[in-house]
């Protein structure tokens, strides 16, 4: 197969059309592979066969219309027989779990289903992150079991996961490095061609598949953890009565000390949820990884107390009577993407507390966000008595003078 990667003449099939299957279609079409984009859900391969992207992210919509207009991308309803299956399906939590436990109903389903038209020489790839050991004990296994094909030796089996930034995505596909991690050194090298084909810059490192699995985790934590660190140091520093980012500022003045700044939590599907997975299969040894978890989960509840604390301050005997406005609802600037988000759980616990609350997310166009409504910054400036600053949006910035001339508890330090 490595022959015919290199002249392009094979053909992908990626499975799950969203933040990261999508693109990934996208590039690999560019790149001069015939790619069938699955999913499950219906509408949303009507809608890329209308023309449209259901997602945001910059210059996506361009790229998706010249891969669907060279013939190269085509959306499927229906899965079929392909010489690459890409997995790109979520992995959220178990629902109504007391634990943090991943739920991988959606990694087996698209195992399930592509387990059929696996053939010999066939290459499956997993990008969906996941705990360790699930390439091989769940995706190996039931396409073992629904094909009759033996893994690694009748068809190969990889795990490759993706480490891109939203807002980012269409770049650092083409430009970031990509571990590669595979029981079968002939996996590696099929795997290892086909992702150098879509590489601008950046490089490919194979190695096995636990240790690639553990990989994404770990960066995530590694993340997770400074991200703690500058959080809990916010909490710290509201009890001395001192300035975290004035703080933060000087300390970093150190040479060998780079502390980030703390915000309204942590978000997104990576780095709010990943460590969990760590600590999933191993409670009894990942005490620094699920301490920062707690620390960074606890964050919006500490954002909410202390809005509590302001506005019974500020607005003695009618509390309930204002409206808070809470300036951002994404996990993270400029982008549309509501998951695990810190600044949509201090609306949602306010709202619980009887505020009257209303949200400002410009990347979201629906008027209602989680049952909480959805203004533009005009009229949450108009109708808003308190604000709550989570997110440094774009616009924003740009009107920060006049956010800044309201009550606002500001969260990221933003002036």
């Amino acid at each position: 197969m490595l022959e015919r990667i290199q002249k392009r003449n094979v053909t992908l099939t990626v499975v799950g059309m969203g933040y990261i299957g999508l693109p990934t279609s996208v590039t690999f079409a560019k790149a001069g592979f015939d790619v069938c984009g699955y999913d499950v859900n219906q509408g949303v391969i009507n809608t890329l066969k209308s023309g449209k992207i259901h997602i945001k992210e910059p210059d996506l919509q361009q790229a998706f219309e010249e891969a669907m207009s060279s013939g190269k991308l085509v959306p499927v309803e229906k899965l079929g027989h392909s010489d690459v299956f890409i997995i790109c399906v979520p992995t959220p939590f178990k629902e109504n779990h007391e634990k943090k436990i991943a739920d991988l109903s959606f990694v087996e389903n698209a195992s399930r289903s592509v387990a059929p038209f696996v053939a010999p020489g066939n290459l499956v790839i997993l990008e969906s992150t996941v705990p360790p050991m699930t390439t091989d004990e769940i995706v190996g296994s039931i396409i073992e079991r629904e094909s009759g094909l033996r893994v690694n030796e009748d068809f190969f089996l990889a795990y490759c996961p993706e480490r891109v930034l939203p807002g980012r995505i269409l770049y650092e596909l083409t430009h970031n490095d990509r571990i590669i991690g595979s029981s079968s050194v002939r996996a590696r090298e099929i795997a290892e061609a086909l992702y150098e084909s879509i590489l601008v810059t950046g490089k490919v490192y194979t190695t096995d598949t636990h240790t690639a699995e553990m990989c994404k985790l770990v960066e995530n934590s590694y993340r997770d953890v400074n991200i703690a660190f500058a959080n809990e140091l916010s909490v710290i520093s509201e009890k001395i009565g001192i300035n975290v980012f004035e703080l933060i500022e000087l300390a970093n003045k150190h040479p060998r000390v780079n502390i980030l700044n703390p915000g309204a939590g942590v978000g997104g599907h990576c780095i709010a949820v990943d460590p969990w997975f760590i600590v999933e299969k191993f409670p009894e040894e990942a005490n620094l990884i699920r301490t920062a978890r707690e620390t960074n989960d606890y964050k919006p509840h500490w954002v909410v107390k202390k809005a509590e604390e302001e506005i019974q301050k500020k607005f003695a005997g009618r509390e309930k009577d204002i409206t808070i406005g809470i300036l951002g609802l994404s996990y993270k600037p400029n982008i549309d993407d509501l998951r695990e988000s810190p600044s949509l759980e201090i609306a949602l616990l306010l709202k619980e507390k009887g505020y009257k609350v209303v949200g400002c997310e410009p990347n979201v166009q629906r008027d209602d966000i989680s049952n909480i409504k959805n203004v533009v910054l005009d009229e949450v400036l108009k109708i808003a008595d308190y604000l709550v600053l989570t997110l440094a949006h774009d616009e924003f910035k740009r009107n920060i003078g006049k956010i800044m001339q309201k009550e606002v508890l500001n969260v990221i330090g933003l002036y």
